[in-house]
């Protein structure tokens, strides 16, 4: 109280600072006054901690500022704001990295325009098709900006509704004053001197050596800098790094100037060392005089708490705004918004996120002073981009990054063009900082160019892309005349790139040095989007677009890059003459950027698109040969390449072919040239571009029949020449899909990409969107069950082109077979015919001539002349392949102008000529082809030529107005041969259907044969057989399918022959022969645990000798079902442990230390391999068995083992014959056997396998001869059947004959091998005090000290343990006996017996809750069940409470169903008694069954067992109900396990992932209390979220700093781990602090595919069958494999911290 009282007086006395300063002459200077003595007084004191300065400040400085700014008590000037004025319509919250954003792609006017996951989820976008994706930091949410969507632009909380009323300008004038005061601060960011009126009156001899933040230094260099500086240990170093990264900057020392000299010059020696090593500069280090580090953190706060204030009222941010865009005339200084910026790139992270902060709540949540703001950004904007050039910091933290906040605004930006000519800023910019690269001839040349600042100037191109994003709708003239300034500011760019980088072809040598080609195809590809959204501008204003062609096309002729050296010659072909220069890319320099010549095409295309092209003055001065000339090089240079004649130039040439087909550059390089040829092709007379073609293809002379040659390289060279040069013809006169080129929309030429792309092969959405130019959304959904794929409609396959010019070569090879091999199986012929093409625009229709005009008609009959001649070097079938595809392009254009006018109104004449030229001499292109047909070596063409023939027989019918049914045979002279081929065909395709016939019945009996092997996999694999249980039912009959007693069925003797996977030798499996094993795994386990998370300490419990309830942590044992011989495993073992101790990385795979191996054949993770025991064929004894029965009751059988137990307990491991115990030998008389023998590799494999077992059970040293190591083998058989039980129960399989046959196979192997290790053990005697353990928790009789209660035991492990250890008590120290097949069957009647009544009393105990039902007529079942809890109620003092038979009947009947099946398991797996025929039907596994209570020798009604065995179990009732443990229980002091237990299974997941985005965004550290960037990480198995890969969670495991996950994985999985990485979208599964892999998440997008860390942004929704695999994972204790398999299949080169995640 008496604090409160204090630091009441304190903030009224300085609430009277306000007023004097209100009162002073100078409020500037008092206000400056007092922060001088104030400000020392509370920041960067020795002592002072962060939580006392902020009280101090709040008290003593801002309460202060705030009565001042509000003119009374800041309490009341809000109330009053808070009448008078609403909230913002803009959201403006500003993104943290990682954060993650949403955008519309049906409303956002572009893909700049985001929403906070809060206004989204209140927005009407939530419906829409919309993109998430994690922010980089720096944005805010446009929520409320209505320029940035075309609906919907507020969410629910920013809806205007009313009105927002203002505030009055008094007061805002009264802000205004203050807001003026205290805004000066922030410019003395970096100023290590204050300024005169913040000088201190005395100077102490306080510094601080502060180290800041740079992006060259990595933690680790840090760290190990200031541990030798200023020396700190580990820890200190590690928080100050962290700090410095997330900061900026840190004071690591304090003292005097002298001392922190010297800390400064040890940084900087000890920083000496690594810059050897990474050649960078060295760590920044400044002194700080402790007065100057106090002004600078008030700056800091200051800075928050202007945007406190500012968030009051809109008055208070329209103040704040005025005062900071005022220019400060009286200094001669710009604004101070100006101020800031500039000043930006000397501040450090932290103050720039302050005022970035306070820019973003003020300038840009106002029009007006946005508008203004963005006038001042493009006044300094050079200045900005060269500092932040200059600077080491990433541009999220730069004041560059807010170009996106306002140069996306269309209406800004226009007034940006009108006002400041923004295009022009930033384009000289650029230009300035790229100067430094230009040669002599004003050209680019990027030789040695650095890295990283090239980097930093391409971020600028983004703010040109932003400026041009929305093209205007009305052109003003004062927006004409600055946007054409700019567009020739920017062909001056262009004109630096024209010509740049210019190669020659090598002769001779191979290239020394590989040039330098990246840094112009980077530029090249950043400017791809910007040249498009050029051309949309000019495209939308006519008078634009040609003066923009013009300026173009004048800048073009300025260019003077590869010129001709030559004067112009005459070349003749086919009586024409073509007057041209010559040049030969093959000998003279080539460039392949043409950034002007392609843009011109586009300008072009665009003309005549619009029309306007009629408007073009003096077309006829344009010279569309010269025009042309250089995108004919550059086609023909990517032509030589592919022709391997410039290999002597290196990769790099290589890569850049590459990169100008490649669709990343294609639509403004390659396909730009293509334009530019059609272009010249509409305008040139086509017999001359074709010789022009010719002449650059260095194919003039070929063609003309004037060179020739033997080099086979050269004929090769001239082979591929002639490849490209015929493919370049189909591209020019085929690839018609460009609007403007012909009459087609943008929606046309994608429809036409993806379906080339589809005759590929089907492909998935993310792949399709890959492989097109531009994002494009498909409105047809695959579905979200599976990994969805697109194939092509059969009714867009005519539109297929073979010679699609946007496929690679391997993508048109594909596409051809792939359609050829369609064309088969639906019974077509094989010809890949050309499709019918749209038709010309008229500026372009005179392309068609070049198909009938004499030179390609030349072309054509040179090319089939050389095949019909058969010269095999002088021709290839790719070759011919084009030849044809060209004919055909003809012909279908001949017969589309036929069919649409008369005859003789058709001046295209191919077929005529084809048919006449040549033909005097045989060699006339028909003629030619009828030759050709015949050719073996083109039999994969025969389909095409004969097709060929078919059209030139149907256009010869339209010019004769004809049918061309009249002459079917295409050639006339050989009728015969015809019908051969029709008889050839006929049998072809008669063959054809019988072949896919066969087929379709190889494939069915493939399926079948399948689906028998998965059925009988065990037979195919020589695994123990799993159908045979089933089988011996019938044989043996309904009555002998019992497992235990005295009317128990007998062993079948099967016979097992299984072979070695290492050695392939096959062996029977019999006791005496060399041992055989099954590879398995050996895992720590909490799948079936009921108490998630709490698994407690060992020490202090009775684990393991007794399973708690709760199964908190369990021993799995799981197998692959893979068999190897002992001794084989042995050496593969070594032999594993010798390789991979020199593998990288290799203990991310398996732990030698652990003994961990993969298996040979599968590659599953195993550490263990467990023996193969036969099962002994056992004949049952019926009568001997009904005569031992007689005297074997249950009452005698407790007596005998009492008497058994005691006598061994009370004599020890030496006198085990005590002359007082008449019944100590009793038991051994009804009936013993010899011990079975084994051989010694069995025994020894027993013990191996037993000591991992016990090793990684109880993570402890192997210790073969601890006592627990047989306890540990039974635990893990029963914890294994348990969790196969658990999963057949959850998939609804049955119980028998549905397991899979390596689950099947190891739990057999387990079962035998707990059974026999008990009997091997040389630990007999202490097994038989084991035993004595177990038996007391059933009978009271052997009660001993600190035995648990019932309900503190899982009772099946209690049965495993007893049915395994009773065999002990048999074994005399002379003789190995075990009891006899009916001993056995009586001893486990009795504990199976015993041990299911003790779990119904389970049962009644943990249900005590259970609400009574209404009375009805009783059963016998429900009487019984009455009467035998009216004992319990009366022996646990009346503490349960009234409940009806039949809710006991019911809840007994479930509780007790799971046990009853894992007890079937088991004893089916021991015993070998095959089941019943109705466990192998699903209806079975309900309850318990009367099947399964006769498999078991239980009455189907379990409450008979204690009408039976009355008088002996009323004791033992008593006195398990009279525990302690379970009055508490019953009392509700202490919590118990109900039966049934609760299945686990994952967390429910929501079906919408941007719910899981919503929480992860609300997520909290519990350790953290800044607002950086986490990791939200949720446990699929318990539904934590999580703090992953982040400092502030790290904790203490086994001695070493783990992350969250790992930690919470010990606790929660027992070192397994399965999380949701929500921000990543992904799965992490974790197996131990050093392993673990990335899943696919179980959330797919509407196309069926996932969306690793929302690189694609689309919706994603749950998808149940993926999360159910994922389940199933887990349950099947396969994570462990899963993470081995995937390690083992990725080469990991660098080790990634799982321990840190």
């Amino acid at each position: 109280f008496l604090d409160e009282e204090v630091e009441s007086k304190d903030v009224k006395l300085f609430s009277f600072v306000s007023q004097e300063w209100q009162e002073a002459a100078d409020s500037r200077a008092a206000l400056l006054s007092y922060l001088k003595e104030q400000v020392p007084q509370i920041f960067c004191l020795k002592d002072s901690s962060p939580q006392e300065e902020e009280e101090l400040m709040q008290s003593r400085l801002l309460h202060p500022l705030e009565c001042f700014l509000f003119g009374e008590d800041p309490q009341e000037g809000l109330e009053k704001l808070k009448q008078g004025s609403t909230s913002s319509h803009l959201c403006g919250r500003v993104f943290k990295e990682g954060e993650t954003v949403y955008s519309c792609r049906d409303c956002a006017i572009d893909p700049t325009c985001v929403l906070c996951m809060d206004c989204f989820q209140d927005s009407v976008h939530k419906s829409h098709r919309y993109k998430m994706h994690a922010s980089s930091g720096g944005g805010f949410c446009d929520c409320g900006d209505v320029e940035a969507w075309k609906i919907g632009p507020y969410c629910s909380k920013h809806d205007p509704g009313a009105a927002n009323a203002m505030v009055t300008v008094s007061c805002v004038i009264q802000r205004k004053e203050g807001s003026g005061g205290g805004v000066e601060f922030l410019v003395w960011e970096e100023n290590f001197e204050l300024s005169a009126e913040l000088q201190p009156r005395i100077k102490d001899n306080t510094y601080y050596c502060v180290l800041y933040n740079d992006e060259h230094h990595s933690y680790d260099h840090v760290i190990y800098t200031l541990q030798r500086s200023v020396n700190c240990d580990l820890a200190e170093a590690q928080t100050h790094t962290t700090l410095i990264d997330k900061e900026g900057r840190r004071a690591v020392k304090r003292g005097s100037l002298s001392s922190c000299q010297q800390a400064q010059e040890r940084i900087r020696v000890n920083t000496i060392p690594l810059l050897m090593q990474i050649s960078q500069q060295p760590l920044r280090v400044e002194i700080l005089h402790s007065v100057v580090m106090a002004h600078q953190t008030f700056a800091l706060h200051l800075g928050s708490w202007f945007q406190k204030i500012i968030g009051y009222s809109v008055g208070f941010r329209q103040a704040f705004c005025q005062v900071a865009l005022q220019p400060d005339v009286d200094r001669d200084r710009p604004c101070l918004i100006s101020r800031l910026m500039l000043h930006d790139a000397r501040m450090f992270k932290g103050a720039r996120k302050i005022v970035h902060e306070l820019i973003f709540c003020s300038m840009l949540m106002d029009t007006e002073f946005k508008r203004l703001f963005a006038i001042e950004f493009t006044k300094h904007y050079k200045q900005l981009q060269k500092d932040f050039i200059n600077d080491d910091h990433e541009r999220n933290i730069s004041i560059t990054a807010l170009s996106v906040q306002i140069f996306t605004v269309p209406t800004l930006a226009r007034q940006l063009i009108e006002e400041c000519n923004v295009i022009k800023v930033i384009v000289d910019t650029v230009m300035e900082l790229l100067r430094e690269h230009l040669d002599d001839n004003n050209r680019f040349v990027f030789l040695g160019y650095n890295s990283d600042k090239f980097s930093r100037v391409q971020v600028i191109f983004h703010d040109l892309r932003y400026i041009l994003i929305s093209k205007p709708s009305i052109w003003t003239e004062e927006l004409r005349g600055q946007f054409l300034k700019g567009f020739r500011v920017f062909l001056g760019l262009l004109k630096c790139m024209q010509g740049m980088e210019e190669v020659k072809r090598q002769l001779g040598q191979h290239i020394a040095v590989e040039p330098e080609w990246e840094a112009g195809f980077t530029l090249q590809i950043q400017l791809r989007h910007i040249l498009a959204m050029f051309q949309d501008w000019c495209s939308s204003d006519d008078e634009i677009l040609l003066l923009a062609f013009k300026e173009c096309h004048r800048v073009l002729k300025q260019c003077n890059n590869q010129p001709f050296h030559r004067d112009a010659t005459d070349h003749y072909m086919c009586k024409h003459i073509l007057h041209v220069r010559p040049y030969k890319v093959s000998r003279e320099p080539v460039s392949i950027h043409l950034p002007i010549s392609r843009l011109l095409a586009g300008l072009y295309v665009l003309l005549c698109g619009t029309g306007a092209i009629e408007r073009l003055d003096n077309p006829a001065t344009y010279d569309f040969t010269e025009l042309a000339e250089h995108a004919l090089r550059c086609v023909v240079l990517a032509a030589q390449v592919s022709a391997e004649m410039w290999r002597r130039n290196g990769l790099s040439l290589v890569s850049q072919v590459y990169y100008y087909q490649d669709v990343k550059c294609r639509d403004e390089m390659y396909d730009k040239d293509i334009v530019m040829l059609q272009i010249a092709a509409s305008k040139m007379d086509p017999n001359h571009f074709l010789m022009l073609v010719l002449l650059r293809f260095e194919l003039f002379d070929y063609f003309n029949g004037s060179c020739s040659s033997k080099d086979q390289d050269e004929l090769t060279q001239w082979n591929r020449l002639t490849e490209e040069m015929l493919y370049l013809l189909i591209v020019i006169i085929g690839e018609r899909y460009v609007p403007g080129i012909s009459h087609l929309t943008k929606e046309d030429v994608t429809m036409r990409e993806v379906i080339h792309l589809l005759c590929i092969e089907p492909m998935a959405h993310s792949s399709l969107v890959k492989a097109l130019p531009e994002n494009v959304c498909f409105k047809k959904k695959p579905g979200v069950s599976g990994h969805g794929l697109y194939e092509v409609k059969k009714e867009h396959l005519v539109e297929f082109n073979p010679f699609f010019y946007h496929y690679s070569r391997s993508q048109h090879s594909k596409a051809e077979e792939s359609q050829k091999k369609r064309r088969a199986q639906e019974g077509n012929d094989k010809a890949l015919r050309p499709p019918v093409p749209p038709a010309f625009c008229p500026a372009f229709s005179h392309i068609v001539q070049l198909l009938c005009c004499d030179i390609m008609v030349h072309i054509l009959r040179n090319v089939l002349q050389r095949a019909a001649e058969d010269r095999p070097t002088h021709w290839t079938e790719a070759m011919i392949q084009r030849a044809l595809h060209l004919i055909g392009q003809a012909l279908l254009e001949e017969k589309s102008q036929l069919e649409n006018v008369t005859a003789e109104e058709v001046t295209f004449d191919f077929s005529l000529k084809a048919r006449l030229m040549g033909a005097e001499r045989g060699k006339s292109v028909f003629l030619l082809l009828s030759k050709i047909k015949t050719l073996p070596s083109l039999e994969a063409q025969k389909d095409m030529i004969k097709w060929v023939l078919q059209m030139f027989e149907v256009v010869k019918c339209l010019r004769e107005n004809s049918s061309p049914t009249v002459s079917m045979s295409m050639e006339t002279a050989k009728p015969e041969e015809s019908a051969q081929d029709k008889e050839k065909a006929e049998r072809k395709r008669k063959a054809e259907a019988a072949k896919l016939h066969r087929q379709k019945i190889m494939a069915q009996m493939s399926a079948m044969q399948k689906n028998f092997i998965e059925s009988n996999k065990m037979l195919y694999e020589n695994m123990p057989e799993s159908g045979t249980q089933g089988e011996t039912v019938a044989s043996t009959g309904e009555e002998l399918c019992i497992a235990v007693g005295p009317h128990r069925g007998s062993t079948p003797a099967d016979r097992e022959v299984l072979t070695c996977i290492l050695c392939q030798e096959e062996q029977e499996v019999m006791a005496q022969a060399p041992a055989m094993g099954l590879a398995a795994c050996v895992q720590r386990s909490t799948v079936l645990t009921q108490c998630r998370g709490k698994i407690p300490s060992r020490p202090g419990t009775s684990y393991p000798l007794f399973m708690p309830p709760d199964l908190n942590v369990g021993t799995h044992t799981g197998s692959c079902g893979h068999v190897m011989h002992a001794t084989c495993w042995q050496k593969y073992y070594e032999a594993v442990q010798n390789t991979t101790r020199n593998r990288l990385h290799a203990e991310l795979i398996i732990d030698l230390e652990n003994g961990e191996y993969l298996c040979p054949l599968c590659k599953s993770l195993c550490n263990t391999v467990v023996p193969l025991i036969p099962l002994e064929p056992l004949t049952f004894d019926y009568e001997n068995a009904a005569i031992i029965g007689e005297h074997l009751t249950l009452p005698r059988w407790i007596q005998i083992l009492s008497a058994r137990i005691k006598g061994l307990h009370s004599n020890g491991s030496t006198g085990l014959f005590g002359e007082g115990q008449p019944d100590f030998r009793s038991i051994l008389s009804y009936g013993v056997q010899e011990s079975r023998k084994f051989s010694d590799s069995i025994t020894e494999m027993l013990v191996v396998c037993a000591t991992t077992v016990h090793r990684v059970g109880l993570k402890t040293a192997p210790n073969e001869l601890c006592p627990r190591v047989s306890i540990m083998a039974w635990n893990t058989c029963a914890f294994t059947i348990q969790a196969i039980e658990n999963i057949l129960e959850q998939e609804g399989k049955p119980l028998f004959g549905s397991l899979q046959n390596r689950q099947l196979a190891g739990m057999k192997a387990i079962v035998q091998f707990s059974a026999t290790q008990g009997l091997k053990s040389s630990q007999a005697v202490i097994q038989s005090l084991t035993a004595f353990s177990l038996f007391s928790v059933l009978l009271p009789v052997m009660s001993r000290k600190n035995t648990p209660s019932l309900l503190e035991v899982d009772l099946f492990h209690l049965l495993v343990g007893l049915v395994l250890s009773i065999p002990s008590l048999y074994q005399e120290e002379t003789v190995d006996l075990q009891p006899s097949a009916v001993s056995s069957a009586y001893n486990h009647l009795h504990i199976l017996h015993l041990v299911t009544m003790a779990h119904v009393l389970q049962i009644l105990l943990s249900s005590a809750d259970v609400p009574a039902a209404g009375d009805g007529q009783e059963t016998e079942e429900e009487r019984a069940a009455a009467e035998l809890y009216s004992a319990v109620s009366q022996h646990t003092g009346r503490l349960l409470p009234d409940v009806s038979g039949s809710s006991l009947v019911e809840r007994v009947k479930t509780g007790i169903a799971p046990f009853l099946r894992c007890a079937a398991l088991f004893f089916n797996c021991l015993t070998g008694v095959p089941p019943p025929e109705e466990l192998f039907s699903i209806s079975g596994r309900f309850h318990c069954s009367s099947a399964l209570c006769s498999y078991l020798a239980l009455p189907s009604n379990v409450f008979q067992l204690f009408h039976d065995h009355r008088e002996t179990v009323s004791p033992l009732l008593q006195r398990w109900c009279g525990s302690p443990v379970v009055t508490k229980a019953l009392k509700g002091k202490i919590q118990t396990v109900r039966y049934p237990r609760k299945r686990n299974r994952l967390i429910e997941l929501p079906e919408d992932y941007s719910t899981l985005l919503n929480q992860a965004s609300h997520f909290k550290c519990p350790k953290s209390t800044d607002d950086e960037r986490k990791h939200p990480t949720l446990c699929l198995f318990c539904g934590a979220m999580l703090c992953s890969q982040s400092s502030c969670c790290l904790s203490q495991l086994e001695r070493e700093d783990v992350g969250a996950c790992t930690a919470h994985a010990a606790t929660c999985g027992a070192g397994v781990g399965m999380f949701l990485r929500i921000r990543e979208c992904e799965i992490v599964l974790m197996a131990s602090r050093t392993r673990g892999s990335t899943y696919p998440a179980p959330y797919l997008d509407d196309y069926g595919e996932t969306d690793p860390h929302l690189g694609r942004g689309n919706p994603l929704h749950l998808c149940p069958e993926r999360y159910r695999k994922l389940n199933q994972l887990w349950q099947q204790h396969c994570i462990l494999e899963e993470i081995a398999r995937s390690l083992e299949v990725v080469n990991v080169m660098f080790a990634f911290e799982w321990q840190m995640l």
